[in-house]
């Protein structure tokens, strides 16, 4: 690709963004397993294409072993940020979510030996306090309808999210990243197919189109964040996750008729700030 790690990883989360839209739509209509079942099927069609056409090989047992890892952590993070995504706004759940980039740093520098300099902890930082302003902005507007599972289950997301981000540095570094997308999408289809059959309610096959459409979101997405990570430090990255918030409140507003406050719209500026200080070379 002819553009560097930072807009990849932009452009990946813009695109994982609107897929969390379109799971925030069919939540409305059905439980949490089988909406995960249904996107990590119709991904593992997608990407059973794109392997019929690129002919990647076979991967090897280690790259097996370590992605069936992933795929457990991929689960867990889904399963945790769809029913979020069912029980807040969606640009409330996106911001509960903003916890990842400090633990990304964090499991960077144990897991990876990676070295923090003073710009990515200052850029973090900045993007905490816009997250924190948001936060506190809509506590004081929607604190007593809050639910306090969603805002459990966002919580959780971030750190198995930062966890699973970590280890794709690990294994983009190793593994090809059409491997790596194999295995976010079969692996985890394969761990939630039994609770999804359980959980499973009549399907308008209307809604069949969304869900293929989360399935291409979901690989073109993934395939983003891969090739970024191949190329880049975890922690370096950590900060672009503050964009997602920008996607949020348009796709919200635009979709949702959720209407941003200022706490919202002063929040994005500081963490579009921190996005860029982190991006520079």
């Amino acid at each position: 690709m002819k553009f560097g790690p930072a807009l990849r990883a932009a452009a990946g989360i813009a695109v994982l963004s609107i897929m969390d839209a379109v799971i925030k739509g069919m939540s409305v209509y059905y439980p949490t397993f089988q909406v995960a079942f249904l996107r990590f099927a119709c991904g593992s069609l997608v990407v059973a294409g794109v392997v019929a056409v690129l002919k990647p090989g076979w991967p090897s047992r280690e790259t097996v072993a370590a992605n069936a890892i992933r795929s457990v952590i991929a689960v867990v993070t889904a399963l945790s940020f769809f029913y979020a995504l069912g029980q807040l706004p969606l640009a409330e759940t996106l911001v509960l979510s903003f916890l990842s980039p400090m633990f990304i740093a964090l499991f960077g520098m144990l897991m990876l030996r990676e070295k923090v300099d003073a710009r990515i902890v200052g850029a973090i930082g900045i993007g905490f306090l816009g997250t924190l302003v948001v936060v506190l902005g809509q506590t004081e507007e929607a604190g007593a309808a809050r639910s306090w599972l969603g805002v459990g289950a966002a919580l959780l997301s971030a750190i198995t999210y930062a966890l699973s981000l970590v280890l794709l540095r690990q294994r983009a570094q190793r593994d090809k990243f059409l491997h790596i997308v194999i295995f976010q999408n079969i692996g985890p289809f394969l761990l939630v197919a039994p609770f999804g059959i359980w959980a499973w309610q009549s399907l308008n096959y209307a809604h069949l189109a969304w869900f293929m459409l989360m399935g291409v979101l979901g690989v073109i997405g993934h395939v983003l964040m891969a090739t970024a990570y191949a190329k880049a430090e975890a922690a370096r990255l950590a900060p672009l996750e503050y964009t997602a918030l920008i996607w949020a409140v348009l796709i919200g507003y635009g979709v949702f008729s959720e209407i941003p406050t200022w706490a919202t719209l002063a929040g994005g500026i500081l963490i579009v700030g921190a996005a860029m200080l982190t991006s520079r070379r």
